[in-house]
C-alpha cells in the first residue's frame, strides 16, 4: 500500500525540516547510547547530545508545518479562496487519515524522547563536568582548586545552587549572562567571587555540616620552613578550639560560638569583599540583650548605619573559600618540600620559591618555563658540586614547584591567592582579625578581643630536637621564628605576611 501525504507536505520546506529532524532524532538516539555504552561523562558529548541537537530537531519539527501553511496558502491563493480559512481535516480522507496517524505516532515518540532528554539535559547541566569543564578557559582555575580540595566529591550544584525548583531557574537565568560574557569575552579576570549570590550557608553547608553535631578541640600540626639557606623547619602544634573541651557542652564556646543557637551576631561591611567590619552586633536570645561593637579608628555613623545591609554573620563569612582555594606560595612550597615534591636537601630552595611564585606571568607555560629556566640557572651557577653531582634533586625540584604552582596560580585568568580573601585564620588574610583586633568596643570600653587563647592554644614550637613543649593543661606564648622581639604583639600578621613570607 503506498503511503499517501496531504498535497501540503509536498514542499521543499517541509522535507527539509523532515530530513533535519530524522537526522538529529537518529544522531541522538546514536550518542545517547554511546554515552550509556561507556558510562560517564563527556563534557562536549553532553552538550552536543542534549542541548544542541534538540535545538536542531525542534527547528526541523518547526519546518514542517511552516511549509505545510506556506503551501496552502500559495495554493488558495491561486485559486481565489481565502487564505486564511481553517483547515479541515477529514480522516475518510486516506492522506489525512496518513497524515493523522503519523503525527500522533510522531508526537508520542517525541514527547516520550523529550522527556528523557529533558531528564538528561537537567542532569548533564547539574554535573560537575559541565560546571567545571565545558568553558575550560574560564572555569579551569575554579576546576582544579575544586578537585584538590575537601569538596573535591561535592557537585558544584549542591553548594552554588541547591535544592529547589526557584535556586535552580535563578541559576539558569544568572548561567544565560555566564554564557553571553564567555562568548563576547567580556568577562572579569579573574573571576569574581558572587558573593551577592550566594545562597545562605544555612540552606546549604548545613545540610552536611549540621550544627547539630559538635565537635570538641582539635589538635593541629603547622610546619613552616625559613628562607635561609637551610631550609630551617619551624614546626608549631595547636590546641584548635573549634567546640568546647567537651563536646557534649556543645557550641558553648570555642569558634564555632558564633553560629550557637542562642547567640546571633550581626555585622556591617564597608566593602564588597566584606574585608572591613566597623560594626559589629551581639544578640543573646536567650536574655534579649543587645551589645553593639563600634570600630574606634574608623567609627560610622547613625545615617550609615540605618542605610546599609546589616548582614548575621554564618558559615560563609569565615570559611570564604571551601572549595575554590588558592593558598599562598609559603602555604603550597611548605606543603610540597613537606610531601618530598620539593626536595629540603637543596640548600636555599625555599626562598628561591618565594622569590620566583613572587614574579607575575601572562600564561601558564611562560611561569612553566621561567621555573626550569630560574632553578637550573641558580644551582648550576650558585651550587656548581650538587648541580653535577645530584642534578636529579634540582629536577625533582623543578617538577615539583611546577605542579604546585599549576593548582593555585593561573596567569590567564589572573588567578591566585591575593585575589581571594580566605578567612580561615589570619595569617595572609586579616580573617579573624577583621573583629577580634582590639579595636572594637562597646559603650562600656570592652571589645572584641585578639588574644591568641581564645581560639587555640600552642602546645609545642620551635625546630625538631630543640622543641618548647608547654605542660600538660597549659599553653605556650607564642614565639616568632625570626626574632622580632614584641613586634609581632603590635600590629597584624598582615602587616608583614603577604603569602609569600614563611
Amino acid at each position: 500500500m503506498k503511503l499517501k501525504l496531504p498535497y501540503s507536505v509536498q514542499n521543499w520546506i517541509s522535507v527539509v525540516g523532515a530530513v533535519i529532524a530524522l537526522v538529529a532524532f537518529f544522531m541522538i538516539v546514536f550518542l545517547f547510547t554511546i554515552t550509556t555504552v561507556i558510562a560517564r561523562d563527556v563534557t562536549y558529548l553532553g552538550l552536543v547530545t542534549y542541548i544542541l541537537l534538540p535545538s536542531v530537531m525542534i527547528v526541523g519539527l518547526i519546518l514542517i508545518p511552516v511549509g505545510m501553511i506556506f503551501t496552502i496558502r500559495q495554493r488558495k491563493k491561486n485559486e481565489g479562496g481565502d487564505v486564511f480559512s481553517w483547515v479541515n481535516i477529514n480522516l475518510q480522507n486516506v492522506r489525512h487519515r496518513n497524515a493523522a496517524l503519523i503525527f500522533l505516532v510522531g508526537t508520542t515518540i517525541f514527547l516520550f524522547m523529550s522527556a528523557v532528554g529533558s531528564y538528561e539535559a537537567f542532569h548533564f547541566t547539574e554535573s560537575v563536568t559541565f560546571c567545571g569543564q565545558l568553558c575550560h578557559d574560564v572555569m579551569n582555575p575554579e576546576y582544579v582548586a575544586y578537585q584538590n580540595s575537601a569538596h573535591a566529591r561535592v557537585r558544584c550544584v549542591e553548594c552554588h545552587v541547591g535544592e529547589g525548583a526557584d535556586w535552580y531557574v535563578r541559576s539558569k537565568i544568572s548561567g544565560m549572562y555566564q554564557v553571553y560574557a564567555v562568548v563576547a569575552d567580556v568577562y572579569p579576570r579573574p573571576i569574581e567571587t558572587p558573593i551577592k549570590n550566594l545562597r545562605p550557608a544555612r540552606e546549604t553547608c548545613e545540610r552536611c555540616h549540621w550544627p547539630q553535631k559538635f565537635y570538641a578541640q582539635k589538635l593541629r600540626l603547622e610546619r613552616h620552613y625559613l628562607n635561609d639557606e637551610e631550609n630551617t623547619q619551624w614546626d608549631i602544634r595547636l590546641t584548635m578550639k573549634i567546640g568546647s573541651d567537651h563536646a557534649a557542652l556543645g557550641l558553648r564556646e570555642g569558634i564555632h560560638w558564633h553560629i550557637n543557637k542562642n547567640v546571633q551576631v550581626d555585622y556591617i561591611a564597608t566593602d564588597r569583599e566584606r574585608e572591613e567590619i566597623p560594626w559589629v552586633r551581639l544578640i543573646n536570645k536567650q536574655t534579649g540583650d543587645t551589645t553593639i561593637y563600634m570600630d574606634e579608628e574608623n567609627p560610622i555613623d547613625e545615617e550609615t548605619i540605618a542605610g546599609s545591609e546589616i548582614r548575621t554573620m554564618d558559615c560563609m563569612d569565615c570559611h570564604t573559600r571551601p572549595s575554590h582555594n588558592y593558598r599562598p606560595p609559603a602555604f603550597f612550597v611548605n606543603e610540597a618540600i613537606t610531601a618530598g615534591l620539593i626536595p629540603r636537601e637543596l640548600p636555599g630552595i625555599k626562598s628561591l620559591a618565594m622569590d620566583i611564585c613572587a614574579e607575575e606571568f601572562s600564561t601558564t607555560d611562560s611561569a612553566m618555563a621561567y621555573i626550569e629556566k630560574t632553578i637550573l640557572e641558580t644551582y648550576a651557577s650558585d651550587y656548581p658540586e650538587i648541580f653535577s653531582e645530584n642534578k636529579e634533586l634540582v629536577e625533582q625540584a623543578i617538577t615539583g614547584l611546577q605542579t604546585v604552582y599549576g593548582q593555585n596560580i593561573f596567569p590567564e585568568m589572573k588567578t591566585r591567592w591575593s585575589a581571594y580573601p580566605n578567612h580561615i585564620g589570619h595569617l595572609e588574610f586579616n580573617g579573624c582579625f577583621r573583629c577580634h583586633n582590639d579595636g572594637h568596643a562597646n559603650d562600656e570600653g570592652k571589645v572584641i578581643s585578639r588574644e591568641c587563647n581564645l581560639c587555640h592554644e600552642i602546645s609545642a614550637q620551635g625546630t625538631p630536637g630543640e622543641m618548647e613543649v608547654a605542660l600538660v593543661g597549659q599553653a605556650l606564648e607564642f614565639k616568632h621564628p625570626v626574632d622580632i622581639e614584641e613586634a609581632w604583639k603590635e600590629g597584624l600578621c598582615t602587616d608583614c605576611h603577604t603569602g609569600l613570607n614563611p
